[in-house]
């Protein structure tokens, strides 16, 4: 029995916002007695790095597009989760440096300029403050200056090295009684990649002041310890002494999402509207849940009540489309689409919109224009490895092999954690004859999704012609 072709899914684009608390660039490479090393084989639905080993309730790649880190795609892009992260450095290296897939991250400094220190940029004359000319010690002895020079160093010039000098002086002054300089001695450490050193001080820090803020650091810690389950123990904990604290709620849907435990992350999503019902991300959340639970009606709502709240971006116009078009509203489909390409503010977006423009044309039946729009995806952006998937189809359609096998291999090449490039080359080999390539190919797609039946059908086909001569 043959099996069929594989298009990619549609996508929703995830909203795209930053959370209240910054998250830092990939931490320092693991070393050899590093006490910040974590377990290489962790046990089942207790790590990050093992998306696969969902505990119930996870959509399959099949109906939901992941990225590179194995994370089913979400309603919203957050900062830490933005471009899907490699999962180790040898994989960051190979992935190509495009925005849109695990990008290593080069810069630092730029990251953390915020919103409300870019008018205090260094100007020609010369910097704001000459940091390397101060007398720490100083202005360690005067609180009040010297929690607004911490901030200045730490958030704007992003000296991490003078910052916690300041903030050791500081909490030596202040008899180690204060919390807060504690908490900024633990962001200094956190950034810095010593998590076990930053570890303790939050935890110094919660014993003298309870904090919500102080709680959501420390879950940064474990998270990127790798230990997702004493993050949760932590929110939970959390929630006990501030009942009903949104961004603690919000911190646990998110570790079960990216778990892939998604019914239990649309729950505490939930939870979050019961407290805030203006709350962007979790509206977001659950209105992409619905559209890949085959509920682009519900969908539809969720991301009407966006609209109503005064969003306003290329995200939600592509998303409404796709909703009105699998919902059958085929009359607000096209100027949704309209609208979300006019407010486009890069290449990306524009790529991503006439990327599901294509999938509209597919659904019509008009495998012309579903051409030109998945061409005109890969003018706006060349390194789209689900455009080049479904081109491959289309040109496979028209009996251009050739074609179809060059485009599969940049997009296996550009997305290797997809297993549609895969399994379409695993097909194409197959069928002309090249035995050992359409067994390697489907190797790799069983790699990328295990519980693909067309793919364990091919390799068990495969081994019977093999085992034939």
């Amino acid at each position: 029995m043959q099996a069929a072709w594989s298009l990619k899914t549609r996508t929703l684009t995830e909203m795209v916002y930053v959370d209240e608390i910054d998250m830092d660039q990939e931490g320092i490479a693991e070393m050899v007695l590093d006490e910040n090393a974590i377990a290489q084989v962790a046990r089942p639905g207790t790590s990050l790095k093992l998306p696969g080993t969902s505990q119930g309730g996870g959509p399959s790649p099949a109906v939901r597009p992941v990225t590179q880190s194995g994370r089913p795609i979400t309603g919203f892009v957050r900062p830490g989760t933005q471009s899907g992260r490699p999962s180790t450095v040898e994989q960051a290296i190979k992935t190509p440096r495009t925005a849109l897939t695990a990008r290593p991250i080069t810069s630092a400094s730029g990251g953390y300029v915020r919103l409300g220190t870019a008018s205090m940029l260094t100007s020609p004359d010369g910097p704001f403050i000459n940091l390397s000319r101060l007398n720490l010690a100083k202005y360690a002895q005067k609180p009040k200056l010297a929690k607004a020079l911490f901030e200045y160093i730490f958030h704007h010039e992003n000296d991490v090295k003078n910052a916690l000098d300041l903030a050791a002086l500081a909490t030596e002054h202040a008899q180690f009684k204060d919390w807060w300089w504690k908490v900024q001695i633990g962001k200094c450490y956190y950034r810095l990649g010593l998590y076990r050193e930053a570890e303790k001080q939050f935890k110094s820090a919660l014993k003298q002041q309870d904090m919500v803020d102080t709680i959501l650091y420390l879950a940064k810690v474990y998270l990127r310890l790798d230990q997702p389950v004493t993050a949760l123990n932590l929110f939970k904990q959390g929630l006990d002494r501030f009942p009903g604290e949104v961004t603690l709620i919000c911190g646990i849907a998110r570790i079960y999402e990216e778990m892939n435990n998604i019914s239990v992350a649309a729950e505490y999503y939930k939870d979050v509207l019961k407290q805030d019902n203006t709350h962007v991300e979790a509206i977001a959340c659950i209105g992409s849940n619905h559209f890949y639970s085959d509920q682009p009606e519900i969908a539809l709502r969720f991301y009407r009540r966006l609209l109503q709240m005064g969003v306003y971006n290329c995200q939600l116009f592509n998303n409404l489309g796709l909703c009105c078009f699998y919902a059958q509203q085929y009359d607000m489909t096209l100027s949704s689409f309209e609208r979300a390409l006019f407010l486009a503010e890069n290449e990306e977006e524009t790529a991503d919109v006439w990327y599901n423009l294509g999938h509209v044309a597919v659904g019509i039946g008009d495998l012309n224009l579903a051409y030109q729009c998945f061409k005109l995806t890969l003018v706006n952006n060349n390194d789209h490895a689900e455009a080049y998937n479904n081109l491959a189809v289309l040109e496979m359609r028209k009996g251009h092999v050739e074609q179809a096998r060059a485009l599969l291999q940049t997009a296996s090449s550009l997305a290797p954690h997809m297993y549609e490039p895969h399994f379409n080359f695993a097909i194409l080999s197959e069928k002309v004859g090249d035995l050992q390539r359409s067994y390697t190919a489907a190797q790799k797609s069983e790699e990328a999704f295990p519980g693909h039946v067309d793919t364990q059908q091919l390799i068990k086909q495969l081994k019977q012609h093999f085992a034939m001569l």
